[in-house]
């Protein structure tokens, strides 16, 4: 049977008592277990920390800064005098355009972000944690989703400063931003699941840029569907991403695009329930 033992401290005669080893145990037994975080929390903890790594490598942002400037001024000065006629009715036309195709060709960084972590070994820690299974995944696209809002800002800053104007006000800014949003996290999830299949960076930049090139540039961001052949017509106008920019660009504008709101949300909605369970599937079986 164990009993208790007492010492003096030094600065006088007061006696210290130490714990036993029973009372020890029973609060040990006590204890009870903290509660098991929410899907919701979890995710946005993931989240976070996709935040503090851009706060330690701050050259991650370079992709949502530089790189939409250089769309923005590239393709308005290049292409405005010979579509439009001027760079000032040209950037009307392209820059709710360019926004979709810049922050659509932006999310393909998930992919390599993913793919670098299991490299590393950090995934296999996450699942022996007691938290909802997606949540690495969601806390990534939410992370990503800022700086898709960073790069949006950006490129909108630009193209007034060289003439762009919303028709459609503020209001209209924030619906067609907000609905790229909600398009981009859930195009977001191709690259998770290229991430978990390939096993480098380069080969998961690789397959990426095979999809998203002819999938941006195959689309209505630079010029009208009409001037093109028909068979061509036939793809864009059944595009994503053409259903995507027309309905930013007409929000923007002022107008109201029912039909092209719903594809919109509707291949948001395909995109996440096909590939996000295609990329759970492969992530529980890494």
């Amino acid at each position: 049977m164990s009993t208790a033992t007492t010492t003096k401290d030094n600065l006088g005669d007061i006696e210290l008592e130490a714990p036993r080893a029973e009372d020890l145990a029973a609060l040990l037994v006590s204890t009870d277990r903290p509660p098991r975080p929410s899907a919701l929390s979890a995710s946005l903890t993931f989240g976070w920390r996709a935040m503090l790594k851009i706060k330690h490598v701050p050259e991650q942002l370079f992709d949502v800064t530089a790189f939409p400037i250089m769309m923005v001024l590239m393709y308005t000065y290049l292409f405005g005098g010979a579509i439009a006629g001027s760079v000032s009715d040209y950037i009307q036309f392209l820059l709710p355009g360019i926004l979709t195709m810049s922050v659509v060709m932006i999310t393909m960084y998930t992919g390599v972000a993913v793919n670098t972590d299991i490299s590393k070994g950090v995934f296999d820690r996450f699942r022996t944690l007691p938290i909802w299974r997606p949540s690495p995944m969601v806390g990534y696209l939410l992370g990503d989703v800022v700086r898709y809002l960073i790069a949006s800002v950006v490129m909108l800053a630009v193209g007034m400063i060289i003439g762009y104007r919303a028709d459609g006000g503020v209001v209209g800014i924030l619906l067609g931003v907000a609905l790229l949003m909600v398009f981009a996290f859930s195009f977001s999830w191709i690259w998770t699941m290229f991430g978990l299949m390939l096993r480098t960076e380069k080969s998961v930049m690789g397959v990426s840029m095979m999809v998203i090139f002819p999938l941006t540039f195959l689309s209505n961001v630079f010029v009208s569907p009409e001037t093109m052949p028909g068979w061509l017509q036939a793809f864009v106008n059944n595009s994503p991403v053409t259903h995507v920019a027309t309905a930013v660009r007409e929000l923007m504008a002022g107008n109201w695009p029912a039909a092209d709101i719903a594809w919109s949300l509707g291949w948001s909605a395909v995109l996440m329930v096909v590939f996000g369970t295609v990329t759970m599937r492969l992530y529980n079986r890494k």
